[in-house]
């Protein structure tokens, strides 16, 4: 019998209401529940609980999931029931910060609020109070377990904490979920200390052989002033990216035994102590004021109040990883932390185990390039002529698209250009690909493998765009009017050239036969790029799904969503926009040049010390990327008869009768055509970048008496400052 009533359960719970939106998110909060914590418990993604507890466009859980669903609410429900209806009006809602914080907002539940007047008395941690040997606190807050901690009593209070000074000269150090804690420091030296002694803050590694995070300190001017450290830099510190050496903060952590990496004290410093076994020794600085945080990345972050900035800083680090420095060098980093150069081996015949190579990672030792994918001035070719300017033939040359034409006349007559733009390109271009992990092989006269990654010498001259292959079947285009996939500016190729494989795989898809001259081949491969893509598009979808923008909005809702988005919730756009940094910013950082450092050409630089310089790596990702976009352009121009204005990068222009993306993609019954462009947020789907009138185009190219000025670059807002020089 209990079988059977063990079905009717389920057979009810399959089909009984569930509370409303509003509800449900009160429940799970009530509870201190996370996002994350009831999307793992139900076997879900994190935005399909935000989803589900949307008031704009509610989804309704199906199937077995929606039945654990309503047993948890359930649950709740009873020991949360609803607050009865006030019999008075409600006094007014709090300020930003100074109600119960929301565990989705804050990644965690503090079990007191933090004031929005961050001069006013903030909540104390009860272990740090007492250590400090501090004045009699209020009732303390416990410190809890937070989500970045990953459930690590050692992070227990996040991975980071906004250090500002009171009026009253208290220190208090701002972490994730509202807490606030107490902070003893009277020097900076003091202050490392406490950070790693007593604080509870980093974050665990995120993979096996990996390292844990080290803490984070972000210090506002406030507390610059109390430790001693300038609060703005001079013209010279801020060429140079740091204080000078004889600063006597520089040289009071030097007498306290700290050292700091080559980089000085910056807006981003590492300082440490040389690590004795497994015990951790470093924390990192954050300067704000310093210009740490560029607002081109990370808007107006700098100017947040403490527990504003660290719930923004929070947020990224519990998504994509403890910030390091810039995004491009966070990018970069975590590339490395998924993929660790080393792991521990098995026990050897005495039981010992060594350090070695960790596979699918680029290991510890940097490698050479090809010549043909080394950049300009690398040690490779110093002894080229002083003025020799490399061709195609010489130099792999893979970069986006910066492509434009004039408008024909029927194009002309129509009333809207209108920009739609490519979510997370690049991420979605480094999703699956594969690329080399070891040292190229120089090859004479191989067969072209598409699942060899490499750099090619072949001849794509004969590739006529008038004539192609659209899945299987052939298409007849207009050619003059598309650029070509093999080249940046979309010119048609001349003779032989270097491409990476991606490129020369879509010659052949084309229905184009290639047979490469030379190569230079890496055997040893992998998917290095797929969990990094996998981290950031999971991040900046759960961030995109707090801001209302979730992936499965038909298309006119989704387009909606994305004008409200950054009204929504300011702190998260800020947050969505450091995500999309990260992926640009770390592809770039393959391939990083020389910065100042006194370099001269032939000489090596900095970042040649590196495994993680691969040019041939960032190559593929932005080869993969351009012919993704084209692939797309193809398909759609072979279906509606329709061509691009103007490329620039993962942005395309097209003429329309409507300002509005629907005017000119093809949908039908609420779907978009296979393989062409497809709105949605999810990376490689498209967003509308803006829209502008054809008299808009054609008064601007005249002003400037440039036919072929990249629309593209000025389609979101309509300014344009300068003429396009193509930079």
């Amino acid at each position: 019998m209990s079988e059977l009533f063990d079905a009717v359960d389920a057979l009810v719970a399959s089909r009984a209401p569930l509370p409303s939106a509003p509800e449900r998110k009160r429940l799970r909060t009530a509870h201190g529940l996370t996002l994350d914590e009831v999307a793992g418990a139900l076997g879900v993604r994190r935005a399909t609980v935000s989803g589900w507890e949307s008031s704009k466009k509610t989804v309704e859980p199906r199937g077995p999931e929606r039945e654990a669903y309503a047993r948890l609410l359930g649950k709740l429900a009873e020991l949360y029931p609803a607050p009865a209806a006030p019999e008075e009006p409600a006094a007014p809602a709090p300020a930003s910060g100074a109600g119960a914080p929301d565990p989705d907002r804050a990644e965690t539940v503090s079990p007191r609020p933090v004031p929005a007047d961050t001069t006013a008395r903030p909540v104390r941690s009860s272990s740090v109070s007492r250590r400090a040997g501090a004045r009699e606190a209020a009732p303390a807050a416990t410190p809890v377990a937070t989500p970045t901690s990953g459930g690590d009593a050692r992070f227990a209070n996040g991975p980071l904490a906004v250090v500002d000074v009171d009026t009253d000269g208290q220190v208090w150090a701002y972490c994730t979920g509202g807490l606030v804690l107490e902070v003893p420091a009277r020097t900076l030296a003091a202050l490392v200390e406490w950070a790693l002694t007593e604080a509870k803050l980093g974050q665990p590694r995120l993979s096996g052989p990996g390292k844990d995070a080290d803490p984070l300190l972000v210090l506002s001017g406030t507390a610059l002033e109390r430790y001693g450290l300038p609060t703005t830099l001079t013209d010279e510190e801020r060429h140079a990216g740091r204080i000078p050496e004889g600063h006597r903060a520089v040289k009071q952590l030097a007498r306290a035994g700290w050292k700091l990496t080559k980089r000085g004290l910056g807006p981003w410093a590492r300082i440490y102590r040389p690590a004795q076994g497994a015990e951790r020794a470093c924390v990192q600085l954050c300067i704000p004021s310093w210009k740490a945080l560029d607002a081109r990345h990370w808007g107006h972050a700098a100017r947040l109040q403490p527990a504003e900035l660290a719930r923004v800083l929070g947020l990224y680090a519990s998504r994509v990883m403890t910030p390091r420095g810039s995004t491009a060098v966070t990018g970069l980093e975590l590339m490395t932390a998924l993929h660790p150069p080393t792991r521990a081996s098995q026990p050897d015949a005495d039981g010992r185990r060594h350090s070695e190579r960790n596979p699918g990672s680029l290991g510890k030792d940097p490698v050479d390039p090809a010549p043909c994918e080394a950049p300009d001035g690398h040690p490779l070719l110093a002894d080229l002529p002083r003025f020799h300017v490399r061709g195609p033939d010489e130099k792999l040359f893979e970069e986006a698209y910066n492509w434009a034409r004039p408008m024909t006349d029927a194009e002309c007559t129509l009333r809207y250009l209108v920009g739609i733009d490519v979510n997370m390109a690049f991420a979605a271009g480094a999703n699956g690909l594969l690329v080399g992990l070891g040292v190229p092989t120089h090859v004479r006269n191989p067969e072209f493998d598409p699942k060899l990654p490499g750099s090619w010498l072949v001849d794509l001259s004969h590739v006529d765009l008038s004539r192609v292959k659209v899945g299987k079947e052939w298409a007849q285009l207009d050619g003059d009017l598309l650029p070509s996939p093999f080249t940046p500016k979309g010119e048609r190729p001349e003779g032989p050239a270097w491409y990476a494989t991606p490129t020369i795989a879509y010659a052949v898809e084309l229905g184009y036969p290639v047979r490469p001259r030379e190569a230079y081949v890496r055997y040893e491969s992998g998917r290095y790029l797929d969990g990094w893509y996998q981290r950031l598009r999971d991040a900046y979808l759960a961030t995109m799904a707090d801001l209302g923008v979730h992936t499965d909005l038909a298309p006119a809702d989704f387009l909606a969503a994305m004008n409200a988005r950054e009204e929504s919730d300011p702190e998260q756009a800020i947050v969505a926009s450091a995500i999309k940094a990260t992926v640009k910013g770390g592809l770039g950082k393959l391939r990083e040049r020389p910065r100042g450092e006194g370099w001269r050409p032939g000489q090596p630089w900095r970042a040649l010390s590196r495994p993680t310089w691969r040019p041939d790596i960032r190559a593929a990702v932005i080869s993969r990327t351009r012919i993704n976009l084209h692939r797309k352009i193809v398909k759609h121009a072979a279906f509606t008869g329709q061509y691009p204005v103007a490329i620039l990068s993962d942005c395309v222009v097209y003429a329309a009768d409507g300002p509005s993306p629907l005017d000119f993609l093809p949908y039908r019954q609420g779907k978009p055509l296979p393989g062409g462009f497809k709105l949605g947020i999810n990376p490689g789907l498209v967003k509308h970048e803006g829209t502008q009138s054809v008299l808009w185009g054609e008064e601007v190219r005249e002003r400037f008496d440039a036919p072929d000025l990249n629309l593209a670059r000025y389609i979101k807002d309509g300014t344009v400052t300068d003429l396009d020089n193509g930079e």
